[in-house]
């Protein structure tokens, strides 16, 4: 079993910044399939960005503002934040995947105010 805590969601004022982390509990090195989700009320689970075999991808709407990147040695997933609008409000998942197996965090909040 794999568990994946997201943590550094919040309230932030529209242009603002935030880092998103994912936590993984068993070693993420020689992985090459992971990324984060986003869900905002009412609507279905987007991707935000991935890595994988094949180099990172972002969602058109946030190329630019928002960078994916991976510490193997912590074992963690970022989601750097630039630029927030309000827009941007949502759930935010990460997924990593082991194996044939994709885990799912819990989520963290992330709420832009304009």
């Amino acid at each position: 079993q794999v568990q994946l805590v997201e943590s550094g969601g919040g309230l932030v004022q529209a242009g603002g910044s935030l880092r998103l982390s994912c936590a993984a509990s068993r070693s993420i090195f020689s992985l090459n399939a992971m990324g984060w989700y986003r869900q905002a009320p009412g609507k279905q689970r987007d991707v935000v960005a991935t890595i994988t075999s094949e180099g990172i991808n972002y969602a058109d709407s946030v190329k630019g503002r928002f960078t994916i990147s991976r510490d193997n040695a912590k074992n963690t997933v970022y989601l750097h934040m630039n630029n927030l609008k309000p827009e941007d409000t949502a759930v935010y998942y990460c997924n990593v995947r082991y194996g044939l197996r994709g885990y799912w965090g819990q989520g963290t909040q992330v709420t832009v105010s304009s």
